[in-house]
């Protein structure tokens, strides 16, 4: 991996925490999976430190938004055009 970068961002008028991750690489194969693990990861920590303050949260929309290279070539989500 070349780069990881996580960015948190709070929705207090919806009670709400979103995590984009971007990961980068130099190398033939595709990073998708450890982007989307990474914010698994990164949610579930939020999940855990919040949970005696609610219980009922829940974790949801994790999408892979962008990949470029590869054999698939350049793909973007639906969700990430607007």
């Amino acid at each position: 991996l070349t780069k990881v970068a996580a960015e948190f961002a709070l929705d207090e008028r919806a009670h709400a925490v979103s995590l984009t991750v971007t990961v980068e690489t130099y190398g033939r194969t595709g990073v998708e999976m450890e982007a989307l693990t990474a914010v698994s990861v990164g949610l579930l920590t939020v999940y855990d430190m919040c949970k005696a303050v609610d219980r009922e949260m829940r974790i949801e929309g994790i999408m892979l938004l962008e990949k470029q290279g590869g054999k698939s070539g350049h793909f973007v989500h639906p969700a990430a055009r607007t």
